[in-house]
Order: structure tokens, then sequence, then C-alpha cells
């Protein structure tokens, strides 16, 4: 009988630490440490978060491997994110893995976090589709958006992205303009199920057909909140719902038509989803009604599997273990790295 592959994943790229135990593509722990500190900057401080990690790290790890009830010598090998993310938080997951590594003497797994995204739908669950390739991943997060072709686990071309915010932060700021907490994204997807999508009109970015733009669309909406404040000072708190239904309607029609762009272009009608925005409600609606509408397939990931999570890295962990990839120990965290890298 095959031995069961046990991988341990890490991963540090930003503000959450977190660490999952899988076993042959099945999550047996997956936990993370969000880090609070950050809520009352309205962002994420690269510092604080670095040292947060530092905090976190070993319990998290330690965790992880009690929930899974696996011992630290039944380990196969560790996966670690490589970058993209910022540098303090990356070093702080490079270090330990490496070190950890080095001490059972197993083999070391670098990951790329954009690939891991697109990868977490390959965790096998009882309810999980797993997409056949070749296949279309819209990778949408704070810091990503961008449509990907992925033609096999680590053979992936970018066919367009934003060539300027990424679709996350569009919703953050979106919901700092409104006086709405930090992360706004959720918040603007709760107001949004009460409101009118067509309350009010936004203009779309043109730009080409699988790019996407968002900083003038920012701009837009605090110019329209700015000029309605001025004529009714209560305008966003009597209007809040409809607002937010607005900006998310305009925001997920963009994502909607460059799609659709990329399934004409390509022919390829597989569509997933991948990152920390594809757990916003109305663009998983969206897609469903895509397969009936346009006879997509689609793959929408588990909540769970949407933000950032080690349970990802440790399937592209475990990918890269059964292609023998793995890292030498002089490897280094890059703060910059594209998906197809």
């Amino acid at each position: 009988m095959k031995k069961p592959v046990y991988i341990l994943g890490i991963e540090s790229s930003c503000d959450d630490t977190s660490a999952s135990v899988i076993c042959d593509a099945k999550v047996l722990s997956n936990v993370v440490a969000n880090q609070e500190v950050h809520s009352k900057y309205g962002g994420v401080v690269p510092e604080l978060a670095s040292r947060a990690h530092q905090q976190n790290i070993v319990p998290v790890v330690q965790q992880a491997l009690e929930q899974a009830n696996v011992t630290k010598e039944q380990l196969a090998g560790i996966a670690f994110t490589k970058g993209p993310g910022l540098m303090g938080s990356l070093l702080v997951g490079t270090s330990f893995a490496k070190s950890l590594a080095l001490g059972l003497q197993i083999p070391l797994l670098d990951v790329n976090h954009m690939q891991a995204h697109i990868l977490a739908h390959f965790i096998k669950d009882d309810e999980s589709k797993i997409p056949t390739f070749p296949f279309i991943c819209l990778t949408i997060s704070g810091g990503h958006t961008q449509i990907v072709k992925v033609i096999n686990h680590f053979e992936m071309e970018i066919l367009g992205e934003t060539i300027d915010d990424a679709v996350g932060e569009a919703f953050d700021k979106s919901a700092k303009i409104l006086g709405l907490p930090y992360p706004g994204g959720p918040f603007i997807d709760k107001y949004a199920k009460l409101g009118n999508p067509k309350a009010y009109k936004f203009t779309k970015p043109k730009v080409g057909d699988l790019d996407f733009s968002f900083s003038g669309l920012k701009t837009g909406i605090l110019y329209f909140i700015q000029k309605q404040q001025r004529i009714n000072p209560n305008f966003v708190e009597e209007n809040l719902n409809d607002i937010c239904a607005s900006i998310q309607f305009t925001i997920i029609e963009i994502l909607m038509n460059k799609l659709k762009n990329a399934v004409k272009k390509t022919g390829i009608k597989q569509i997933a989803i991948a990152g920390g925005v594809s757990a916003n409600s109305e663009i998983r609606n969206r897609l469903q009604l895509a397969e009936k509408h346009f006879g997509w397939k689609t793959y929408i990931p588990k909540f769970e599997y949407t933000t950032d999570n080690a349970a990802m890295i440790a399937i592209t962990g475990y990918l890269k273990f059964l292609n023998n990839d793995f890292a030498n120990a002089d490897v280094t965290a890059k703060a910059r790295l594209k998906v197809t890298e």
C-alpha cells in the first residue's frame, strides 16, 4: 500500500499567519491567526504584520499539527509562501520553514502565492468539483486582479490583468469613502444585498478587452459621494444600501464582461475564481447564472479557501512534491512574483 504523504503548509504573505496539514490532497487542518492590530489603521502596516507573524507562527504550526493528529516526524515535506507579498511577513514564514525542514531533514517546497490561490481548486473534499485542464481562472484579491489561462498545474498564462489597482482595493477604498470599517469589501457585500443595484450609475473604465482598471472608478465614486454630501450631509446614511449595491453591481459587471471576452477569445468554457474577493456573494451568484445562460462550467472555492490560507499552500506543495520539484536551502522570499514564475 502507498504510504500517505503529509505536507505542512505555511502562509505568511500579508497579515494572516496560517498553517495547514494535508494528506494526499485532503485537508486535515487549516489554522488561521488573523491580526486585529491593523483595523485601527485602515490598512495593513507591514512592520506590525511581520512582528505579529513572529509571535503567531510557532503556536499556529503547533495547533495545525495537533488538529491533524500528526507528528512532525510524519511530515514528508514543508511548503511555504515564497512570494508575492510583504517582504517582512514573507521572511518570517520562509525562515521558519527552512529551519524546520532542515531540522527534520525533509524536502522544502517553495510556493507561488498566486498559483496557490488557483490550485486551491485541487483540494479534495466531499463536495468539491476539480477543474479539468485547460480552464480560465479569474484571480481577484486585494493585491491582484487577473485572468489566467491554466494549462496544467504549473503552466499558466496571464491573459489580462489590472493596469493600476486591484479589485479588492476598489472595494476597500469605496468602503472607506462611505465610512465603513476595514476591510470594507465584506461590508459592501452585506449592505448591497438590501439595496437597489441600479440606483446610481458609475462609469466603467475603458481599457483593453481583457485588462482591468479600477483607479478611475474609485475617483468617480469619491467625487459622486462628495457632490451628494454637499447637497445632503446625510446622503450616505440615508442611502447606504443603494450606494453599496450600485458600487458592487458596477465592479461585478466589469469582472463578468472581461470573463465573457476571455471565453470568446479562447473558446474555453471552464471558469474558476480564486482569491479573497471570490468570497463576494454577487460574483458567486453571477457565475452560477452564467452556467445556465452561457453553458459555462464554473468552479467556486469554499469560503475558507478564498482568503489567504495555508491549505492552498499545502496543496500546491503536495503537487510539487509529486513532481519532485523541491527548493534548495538557499531559496529566498520575493515580494514581487508573477503567477507564471
